[in-house]
């Protein structure tokens, strides 16, 4: 078989920027290190990618044996290539983000790597250039959630829309007007009314609503005009 002889080989990594909702906040789930160098130090879910693989198979994988995640939303970041931002080896890193009710998998978590959720603002210094990939996942989770209902992806089966504005003000780190939300949010068509409320926030209790799936296929890529001056975010 033929060779590339003159060509040196590169290790490439895929990382995984995991964001979760837990109901009423944005969480990142970090794992603690386990190898040399930066053993001990908070770290994005990583592994590098096996010949055979490609870069999704790869992040699907890494993803599962570091956290028992699987089946979730994933979506290609772009590629972090600094010569020196791995100081063992030259080596690539493909990022991903990925989106995850967070009740809908705790029980899934694997204890191996001591994951751990963190509130954005309560994030810890972490190794290489991992809160770089975090600044930049981030930002593309804030400007995909302008355009599309993205956000959906990290919530529970039934849900309050005082539950939805907490997450939409959690991704983009602000507060919305309540009535001007609430309306715009029930002109996109994209929500059913359940005869039922949460009566655990509130005396009065806000309905529960679920997502009317085939309308959400549908319409996934319509504008979604629910964030207000989206520009200035970016």
């Amino acid at each position: 078989m033929q060779k590339y002889t003159n060509a040196k080989k590169v290790l490439v990594a895929t990382d995984c920027i995991i964001f979760g909702f837990d109901g009423w906040n944005l969480k990142l789930l970090l794992v603690q290190r386990n190898i040399e160098p930066e053993i001990g130090r908070w770290s994005l879910m990583g592994g590098f990618m096996e010949p055979d693989e490609s870069p999704d198979a790869a992040a699907n994988r890494v993803l599962e044996q570091r956290t028992g995640l699987k089946n979730v939303y994933m979506d290609q970041l772009r590629v972090f290539g600094n010569p020196d931002r791995d100081p063992v080896e030259r080596a690539l890193s493909i990022a991903y983000f990925a989106l995850i009710d967070i009740h809908q998998y705790e029980k899934q978590l694997s204890d191996e790597y001591h994951a751990e959720w963190f509130l954005l603002d309560e994030v810890p210094e972490l190794i290489f250039d991992h809160n770089e990939m975090l600044k930049l996942a981030h930002k593309q989770l804030m400007y995909k959630a302008a355009l599309h209902p993205i956000l959906f992806q990290l919530l529970p089966e039934k849900f309050t829309i005082p539950q939805l504005q907490a997450l939409y003000e959690g991704v983009f780190e602000t507060k919305f007007d309540d009535r001007n939300f609430s309306r715009k949010l029930l002109s996109t068509g994209l929500l059913v009314k359940l005869n039922e409320k949460d009566k655990q926030s509130s005396k009065k209790g806000a309905f529960y609503y679920t997502l009317d799936k085939s309308h959400y296929i549908k319409n996934f890529n319509a504008f979604l005009n629910l964030v207000p001056n989206p520009d200035k975010f970016f």
